[in-house]
């Protein structure tokens, strides 16, 4: 009996390992990877999860382990690399468009020069992607008068018009303004809807979420967990995964003081904002309640108090779609907005859901809902 053609690997690594004379980012990973899926790779910085992709493609060679693409080992040296790369397309974070050619000639000359299709047929091909992609009236633009978003939806297209069965995008956001994020998740997801099987590399939880089958979480040189976004992101089953996702979802700021890095922290508590792929008003409502309760309220009543600890948590909610703003400081029961009908107050109860204050165990703990 055959195996289920939607059953079968499309990707199989075997004890990858890559070393470079100061770093080895791949220690031994091994998997399998099914024609359909979308998996997304997150993890910290410098696990392995570019050169992942990078070993895949072979634009790195790997130290040791096998990789197999489609029936094809990649790792054997006679194999033909570049035929195998044509069942690959490659979406980087720099674009990588040809400055002096039109958006239409980008996407045109794979076409022409690896597929062998006639100019015409690259052409019709091309311009049918670019309008499912809204830049039908781009084509005839150079890369620089477009912006990030619309580059990297041209160089989506461009690995598309080449038919591979296989995408493999290597952070292709981060070079992005949190305005343009969303036109390039659009073109993903509606590759994922048609059945393309994709590796993501992405520091968007927002997408690695929605869009994915499931999810590698990268630490140590190896694939540490391995799941669906509901195990990885709710119910994740290893510590380091328990961390790392934590991290994502909380804020933490101790130790606020009259000296207190405050532009810094603004800065800190909008990169946060983005992560969590909020609409900018409901991350300037909380800049606007940090700045109200720390600045207007707290710190000034610390310094008549002689100095009190300040903590702050922020934690966002996908499933309420809530960010909770956690205030904890020591001293004598206050709550800042209790009785007392000030600008501040009525500012923060025009932004907030709830505003709730409690004060236990000589620490009071004052919780504004957004």
């Amino acid at each position: 009996m055959t195996e289920k053609q939607e059953d079968r690997s499309i990707i199989s690594i075997r004890h990858l390992r890559k070393e470079y004379p100061n770093v080895t980012p791949l220690r031994d990973v091994s998997v399998e990877i099914k024609k359909g899926e979308v998996i997304s790779i997150i993890g910290p910085s410098g696990t392995g999860k570019s050169t992942l992709l990078r070993c895949i493609n072979l634009l790195e060679t790997p130290t040791g382990g096998e990789i197999v693409v489609d029936g094809v080992m990649t790792t054997d040296k006679k194999c033909k690399v570049n035929l195998v790369r044509r069942k690959m397309g490659m979406v980087f974070q720099s674009f990588n468009l040809f400055a002096h050619k039109t958006i239409i000639e980008n996407i045109m000359m794979g076409q022409v020069d690896l597929l062998g299709r006639s100019r015409q047929e690259s052409y019709d091909r091309g311009m049918e992607l670019l309008r499912t992609i809204g830049l039908g009236d781009k084509a005839l633009a150079y890369p620089d008068e477009l912006s990030g978003g619309q580059k990297q939806r041209a160089a989506i297209a461009r690995t598309v018009a080449m038919e591979p069965e296989i995408i493999l995008f290597d952070e292709p956001t981060s070079a992005l303004d949190p305005t343009m994020v969303g036109e390039v998740l659009s073109v993903i997801r509606r590759l994922a809807g048609q059945g393309m099987t994709m590796m993501i590399v992405t520091h968007e939880m927002k997408v690695a979420r929605d869009v994915s089958t499931r999810i590698f979480y990268m630490d140590q040189g190896e694939i540490y967990e391995d799941g669906t976004p509901e195990q990885i992101f709710e119910h994740p089953k290893r510590e380091r995964t328990r961390i790392f996702i934590r991290q994502l979802k909380v804020l933490h700021v101790e130790k606020i003081s009259r000296d207190f890095d405050f532009p810094a922290f603004m800065t800190q508590l909008e990169e946060f904002g983005r992560r969590q792929q909020l609409p900018q008003r409901q991350i300037y409502a909380m800049q606007l309640t940090a700045e109200e309760v720390l600045m207007q309220k707290l710190l000034p009543a610390a310094g008549e108090a002689g100095g009190m600890d300040i903590s702050l948590d922020v934690e966002y909610s996908e499933r309420e779609n809530l960010a909770q703003m956690r205030f904890s400081y020591g001293g004598a029961a206050c709550h800042p907005f209790g009785t007392k009908e000030d600008l501040s107050g009525r500012m923060i109860k025009g932004m907030s859901k709830e505003i709730e204050h409690v004060f236990a165990d000589g620490c009071n703990h004052l919780t504004i809902s957004i």
